[in-house]
Formats: structure tokens, sequence, C-alpha cells
């Protein structure tokens, strides 16, 4: 007997389409994902703020791992990681061409030689000096079109989000 699928095996043009029970459901899922409706938005606000960085030749994830360094001063890449809500791996992978460029320096800790401490150099504090400025603009215009009140409120919504008790690391 051959498996039962979500999909009507009847369509002429080759294409799946879902059984009319798996079809109501993917309707009613659709515009409530979460975690669809965050990405596209951060898919969508990423591309601006890459955009008005780009001249300095930094994406919006190298400027928030600056941004973090030269505020907190040097950290392990652990807590780094946690700091800012990305994973180890994906974080290592980011301060690669980062140290590549110069602007940061990552070294074994003086603590424990299992971690990696990552710094800010002074040719990294330069390109978020010039920097600042850019993120500035995109986030004038960004909050000029949404709104003021409104950024202010999605801000803290979003920092909500991280106090939700997910653990989306956990080992």
């Amino acid at each position: 007997m051959p498996a039962t699928t979500g999909t009507d095996s009847t369509a002429r043009d080759g294409q799946a389409r879902p059984k009319a029970s798996f079809a109501a459901t993917l309707a009613e899922m659709n515009g409530r994902c979460n975690c669809t409706a965050s990405r596209r938005a951060t898919r969508y606000l990423t591309a601006a703020y890459d955009k008005a960085l780009a001249p300095v030749g930094l994406r919006t994830t190298q400027f928030n791992i600056l941004h973090r360094l030269a505020l907190e001063g040097g950290t392990t890449i652990m807590a780094l990681a946690q700091r800012i809500a990305m994973d180890r791996t994906t974080l290592a992978t980011n301060l690669k061409p980062l140290e590549r460029d110069g602007l940061i320096v990552v070294q074994p800790s003086d603590t424990d030689r299992r971690a990696r401490k990552v710094e800010i150099t002074e040719t990294g504090l330069e390109r978020l000096e010039q920097a600042v400025p850019l993120w500035k603009g995109a986030q004038d215009q960004f909050e000029s079109t949404f709104g003021e009140t409104e950024a202010a409120e999605l801000r803290a919504a979003l920092r909500a989000v991280l106090e939700t008790g997910f653990d989306p690391w956990a080992e």
C-alpha cells in the first residue's frame, strides 16, 4: 500500500498540491507564523541598513559586533554570542572578515586558554566612527517613515522576545 501524503496526486501540471484538509491548515497558518514575520522584517531592515553601511565596507552584523565591543570592551566569543543573541559558530564565522581587515583581534583568553577573547582595534574604532553617521541616517529614515513611537514599541517588543525563555542554543 502506498504511503499517504498531504498532497493531491491529481494535479495536472505536474506540481504537487496539498489535500483539502492540509490546504486548510496551511491557509490558517498563513500570516500567523511569528518566526516568518520577524525573519521577513529582519531581512527587509537588514538590507536597508546594509545598504547604508556599504560605503564604509561593513554589514549590519559586523556593525553590531564592533558596536558591542566598543561599548562593553573585550570579551570571550561565547559571552559576545550571548549578548548579541547569535550562536557561537555563526559569530566565529562573522568575526573572520573583521579580524582579516584588522578591525578586531581574536586571541586566547588570559584566564581560560580554551576560550578565545575578542577585542576591537584602533582601526575598528575608526571604522565604527565612520559608520555611525550612516547608521544614524538609516535609523532616522526608518523612524520617520515607521514612526518614532512605533519604532520604540517595536524594539521593546523584540527585546521581550529575547526574554520568553526559549533557549535555542542549549546544548
